[in-house]
């Protein structure tokens, strides 16, 4: 499904908007438990759909998304309507105001379909859910969804909506992307507005899509950003890309090696310029992060963990618990080697345009690979899992996952990282790998 062909379908005639939720409706229905919502708000839908269609059949102007069934991350609150925050039901609550980047995508006539299932208080890479469970993953069977932003990963790649909204602290966006082989895109922060948006941590905090296809992201991106994006791809000149050279993109699976060798080589005949960074030192951020993030997190979550403990699950009350104890000192110091890495990172974006590496060491893990760990050897997994997206979360910059060749175990996806406000570059990027048509080399 995707945005260009259901608005040419619109404009000709050939389906309306009602139609069009009417259609997902049956989808959500027919996938039963496996559905990824949380909450179907189709009375809304229908009420904007109808609009929609009574605009366009009387020939008024219409916003860039007219008509277009979407799906967001239960986060994002919209007036009247109860707000989950993938918690316990007691967490739940009516909002009173409408998030900026709902009221910019009902702007661009855009139809709400729902709130969409997510890790608790978006805590959690698998995207396994302590209260609500999680749907399974469309496109690998066994496989984990992804978190936090996990509805959403799954509510594109099952063709209910061709892109849905999720949040990024450090890959919720872009590890869900990955799990369930759709693009997504982490803006630099403070390109899209948080307000009437839950906190985690607000220094790390983006909002942005997850979609069918990179035109489907950057058409969301561009109304989320109020035009500061492009919405159309453009034909890049020649950019100079950096490709890893040190310690920091290794433990790779030889699908993804392989995979990560052909992107270069297709990149270089095409025109662009490859160059041999030596990243290892992005693997030195990892605790930084986790201590802005941890220690932020707890400060949002102090009242309610005080009072309400125990409506927290196992794993993500622990976290908090943690991150209570994080001094000031700790926190400070981290913050302190994040200005020193975002200086050095500057630094190399002044050799490169784009850093391009490995999204996830190969396709996502299976569940019970997962269920069969404990203690470290679980923290190992899950610090694998996600190592390659915390940088550009810590250090300000704007990403872009997308799957760029298929084994028949899973995607196998890659990340675009870019300068501060560098989305549309990227983008133009994320499109020529996206129509480059990869396939994993048969071995040797």
């Amino acid at each position: 499904m995707m945005i260009a062909k259901l608005l040419s379908d619109l404009e000709a005639g050939r389906v309306t908007s009602r139609a069009l939720v009417d259609q997902a409706e049956a989808r959500i229905a027919a996938a039963g438990t496996a559905s990824p919502f949380s909450t179907v708000e189709l009375e809304n839908a229908r009420a904007q759909a109808e609009a929609v269609d009574a605009a366009r059949a009387a020939g008024a102007a219409l916003g860039p998304l007219a008509g277009v069934p979407l799906a967001h991350k239960d986060m994002f609150e919209r007036q009247g309507a109860r707000m989950g925050r993938g918690a316990h039901p007691s967490a739940a609550y009516v909002a009173e105001n409408t998030a900026e980047v709902l009221s910019r995508l009902d702007g661009a006539g855009a139809v709400d379909l729902g709130r969409l299932q997510m890790s608790e208080f978006a805590m959690g890479p698998t995207g396994m859910n302590h209260h609500h469970g999680a749907p399974p993953n469309p496109v690998v069977p066994g496989a984990i969804i992804g978190g936090s932003s996990s509805g959403s990963g799954v509510a594109v790649a099952m063709g209910i909506v061709p892109a849905a909204l999720g949040s990024d602290t450090g890959g919720s966006i872009r590890l869900p992307a990955a799990c369930n082989g759709v693009v997504g895109i982490k803006p630099t922060p403070g390109r899209v507005p948080m307000s009437h948006t839950m906190p985690l941590s607000w220094t790390q905090d983006c909002v942005g899509p997850l979609a069918a296809s990179v035109d489907c992201a950057r058409r969301v991106l561009s109304v989320l950003t109020g035009g500061a994006t492009r919405a159309e791809t453009q034909e890049t000149g020649p950019l100079r890309l950096g490709f890893d050279a040190g310690d920091f993109a290794c433990d790779l699976s030889p699908d993804m090696a392989q995979v990560l060798d052909e992107v270069r080589k297709a990149l270089v005949l095409a025109g662009h310029a490859d160059r041999d960074l030596d990243l290892g030192w992005l693997g030195s951020l990892d605790e930084p992060a986790n201590v802005i993030a941890m220690g932020e997190a707890a400060t949002v979550h102090a009242d309610r963990l005080r009072a309400h403990a125990d409506s927290y699950g196992d794993q993500v009350r622990t976290r908090l618990v943690q991150g209570a104890a994080i001094s000031a000192q700790a926190y400070l110091r981290a913050r302190q080697i994040r200005d020193i890495a975002q200086g050095k990172i500057a630094e190399v974006f002044r050799d490169v345009d784009v850093i391009v590496l490995p999204m996830l060491p190969d396709v996502p893990p299976q569940i019970d690979a997962l269920a069969r760990l404990e203690g470290a050897s679980l923290a190992g997994m899950i610090s694998a899992m996600t190592r390659f997206a915390r940088p550009a979360s810590v250090l300000g910059l704007p990403a872009i996952s997308l799957p760029v060749a298929w084994t028949d175990r899973g995607p196998l996806s890659l990340q675009l990282v870019g300068a501060p406000s560098s989305e549309d570059v990227l983008a133009d990027l994320a499109r020529t790998l996206e129509t480059a048509s990869l396939r994993v080399p048969e071995p040797a």
